[in-house]
């Protein structure tokens, strides 16, 4: 079992860096041929970075959000309502409920964490203890 460290706050890998410029790349592409295919990449990439990157969003919250653009993506292209601008602004106002949800958890360690989760280090241990007197260890938040 994986013991996870405790290194909250923004973070970025090299392979980040790569699927972001991919998808800048894919989005330019896509916005070139056709709006509704440049905006749903730039989305997904925009959206894969804030949540893995900026507000460590769990995977709960990430598969809401991607089952909800998912629907409103897809009515967009099955029935052309309610168009790929509405359909960004309604995927958009879902993420920043998600986020805001998120921000509200003892568990949040995403940017901004010793501002709005100042207690997180004891509720790191807290868990951390608890896990591995439980003989489980660690589980990711």
């Amino acid at each position: 079992m994986k013991n996870h460290l405790f290194k909250p706050g923004f973070r970025i890998s090299f392979t980040d860096v790569i699927v972001i410029i991919l998808g800048i790349c894919g989005s330019v592409v896509g916005m070139r041929i056709d709006t509704g295919l440049g905006l749903p990449i730039a989305l997904v990439v925009g959206h894969f970075f804030a949540f893995c990157n900026v507000f460590r969003l769990p995977r709960k919250l990430e598969l809401i959000w991607a089952a909800f653009f998912l629907i409103v993506a897809g009515t967009t292209i099955v029935w052309q309502s309610p168009g790929w601008y509405p359909a960004s602004a309604l995927s958009i106002i879902c993420a920043v409920v998600l986020v805001g949800i998120h921000m509200r958890q003892p568990s949040y360690h995403g940017a901004g964490w010793k501002y709005l989760n100042p207690q997180l280090p004891a509720w790191w241990e807290a868990r951390r203890r608890d896990t591995s007197e439980s003989g489980e260890g660690a589980n990711s938040v």
